[in-house]
């Protein structure tokens, strides 16, 4: 791609995150996704912590696991949408946003399977978090690809900018 089609993209690119930071769908996802930070955190540190000590040695071993692969994805969802706060309240530029370090994580094919433990073994609390976090996780990897990863389409600018425009040309807008 020639510098000129790069910086199209790249402004293309800042646009979606400012649109994106702006909306109500992030609302929506930063509430979430907080909020199952703060559930986990609570759950590991008490419900979570009782249910562990009564397992067997095996399935203590799969929690531990299971319970750090939980941490280490709602960590990642948490400051990706920390950059996306970020950027609405404007303490980062949307062009700076865009940079490969804080973008998500593809995951690893090993993040991807089920528990090592058959599921009955292991609490249900903690499955429902991982349930929850893993679609979480997935919903925001899809944003996070749309936002930064897809390329535009030639040099249209970007199509929401493009209806929004043409919205405001029709009724008489800026």
């Amino acid at each position: 791609m020639i510098e000129a089609n790069g910086g199209a993209a790249n402004r293309w690119r800042a646009s979606g995150v400012q649109d994106f930071a702006s909306s109500e769908l992030f609302d929506r996802t930063f509430q979430e996704g907080m909020e199952l930070v703060e559930e986990t955190a609570a759950y590991l540190d008490g419900a979570g912590r009782q249910d562990s000590k009564l397992l067997s040695r095996a399935s203590a071993l799969a929690y531990a696991g299971e319970s750090m692969r939980l941490t280490t994805r709602l960590m990642q969802v948490a400051s990706w949408l920390l950059v996306q706060r970020a950027v609405r309240e404007g303490d980062m530029n949307p062009s700076e946003a865009c940079q490969d370090r804080y973008r998500l994580a593809e995951p690893a094919a090993e993040e991807t399977r089920p528990p090592p433990t058959p599921a009955d073994e292991l609490p249900s609390g903690l499955l429902q978090l991982l349930d929850r976090s893993a679609r979480l996780y997935e919903r925001v990897l899809h944003l996070d690809r749309r936002m930064y990863k897809e390329e535009p389409v030639g040099e249209a600018e970007h199509p929401v900018l493009s209806q929004i425009e043409k919205l405001n040309a029709a009724f008489g807008g800026k």
